[in-house]
């Protein structure tokens, strides 16, 4: 009764390892160049055992090349199944390949007189020793491939004693180094398609992940918080405190979320764009709660970075005054537009707005807020600052900010108006 049980158990481990093993190997990004050189591999080696066979009655030392072939058989078993299977791809094992291929091609001098070396291609064959070559270039990439097809192709031209010129007979050398390159090319561009692949996968991963963290917020934690803040806005007295509380934990968990799905914006654009430019849209998405509402395109609103987060620090400034002096029940609007040249941030709420002359009185008493932390973080840029407002009728901040910008001093631009 045991045993079926113990057969099942075994079967499946074997298959869980056969599993393993196959994930192991497919992670690598030139796995299948690895896998489609051994049959490379198996090929040549079956011309080098024809040609062997051929031309072993010419040899001065048959037996001695015979156990020569011997290694070289064994070798080509051990290794062919190194690199296909993956435990033999690394420096040491190509390295060792590339000195018996070079020491079994020397050995030509020895096999065979120096009349059948030059008039023969060398032992035991430059076909076979190209898998050294190949191998070289999967790992090391174009670079390597190509000098270690000038060194193995210089090893038989040592053996021949001299440097035939006539490529047209002897392209030994132009063969094993272009094979190098292009299989070190080959390899170098699988391996940046998997590196720009298994990036988008990261960033597509990090974005359903954040998506439903934030639906799970949102439908939870966010919602009690918010309720907990109106109600208590609307009941009043003591409990005004807590509802100033869950509306500031509100839209600290509201930035919380919408920052980490900042940095993925900001690494599409960097990558798309070139580094050092911000998701303007994004980054004013923070401001959203139950007393802000924020409108933006659906696309990215790429600015440079400085750019961008001065005008953020802009916009937290209207959205402080809005908050500490619109009155208890304004409500603050952002709206996000991208005009090319140009990108505009309107920051407008429905308060109790501004009497005419309160902001120049300001200025004249030395209270410098807005004129310093609005209108010139804006103009610096080289931007525009208009204010719109009346009594009773709110306020609205317009930025208009090129995305090139234009530095010029603190001129003033920004006006003070009234609504018709």
């Amino acid at each position: 009764m045991s045993a079926q049980p113990s057969t099942r158990w075994v079967a499946q481990m074997r298959d869980t390892e056969a599993g393993r093993l196959a994930r192991a190997v497919d992670v690598d990004p030139v796995g299948p160049l690895w896998r489609g050189a051994q049959i490379f591999r198996v090929l040549s080696y079956l011309y080098a055992l024809g040609f062997q066979m051929a031309i072993n009655d010419d040899l001065q030392h048959r037996a001695v090349a015979w156990a020569l072939f011997g290694l070289l058989t064994v070798w080509t078993a051990v290794s062919g199944i190194g690199y296909f299977v993956g435990f033999a791809r690394n420096r040491y094992w190509v390295t060792a390949e590339v000195l018996l291929v070079c020491g079994l091609m020397l050995s030509t001098s020895y096999v065979a007189d120096a009349e059948w070396a030059w008039n023969n291609q060398t032992w035991p064959t430059t076909l076979w020793a190209t898998n050294a070559v190949i191998s070289v270039a999967i790992l090391a990439g174009p670079v390597g491939g190509i000098v270690t097809g000038l060194v193995v192709g210089g090893t038989s031209t040592f053996v021949k004693g001299e440097l035939n010129l006539n490529f047209g007979r002897n392209a030994t050398i132009i063969v094993i180094v272009a094979t190098g390159m292009a299989v070190g090319l080959a390899a170098a561009n699988a391996r940046h398609s998997h590196e720009k692949l298994s990036a988008a996968a990261r960033i597509a991963a990090a974005a359903e992940e954040r998506e439903r963290l934030s639906r799970e917020v949102h439908d939870g934690v966010l919602q009690v918080l918010a309720l907990i803040a109106r109600r208590g806005r609307e009941i009043g007295g003591p409990t005004a405190e807590l509802a100033s509380l869950a509306a500031e934990q509100e839209r600290a968990l509201r930035r919380l979320i919408s920052d980490a799905g900042d940095a993925g914006s900001e690494s599409v654009l960097d990558g798309a764009r070139g580094t050092g430019e911000l998701d303007l849209a994004a980054a004013l998405r923070d401001f959203a709660d139950d007393r802000v509402s924020v409108s933006a395109p659906a696309d990215p609103v790429a600015v440079p970075a400085h750019i961008g987060q001065e005008i953020r620090a802009a916009v937290v400034n209207a959205l402080d005054n809005t908050r500490h002096h619109a009155g208890p029940d304004a409500r603050a609007y952002i709206l996000v537009e991208d005009l090319g040249d140009d990108v505009v941030v309107s920051v407008r709420d429905d308060g109790i707005g501004i009497s005419a002359g309160r902001l120049a009185q300001a200025v004249s008493q030395g209270r410098l807020g807005v004129a310093k932390s609005i209108v010139g973080r804006i103009e610096s840029l080289g931007g525009s600052a208009v204010l719109d407002t009346e009594p009773g009728g709110g306020t609205e901040w317009e930025f208009t900010v090129p995305r090139q910008p234009r530095r010029q001093g603190f001129s003033g631009s920004s006006t003070e108006g009234r609504r018709n």
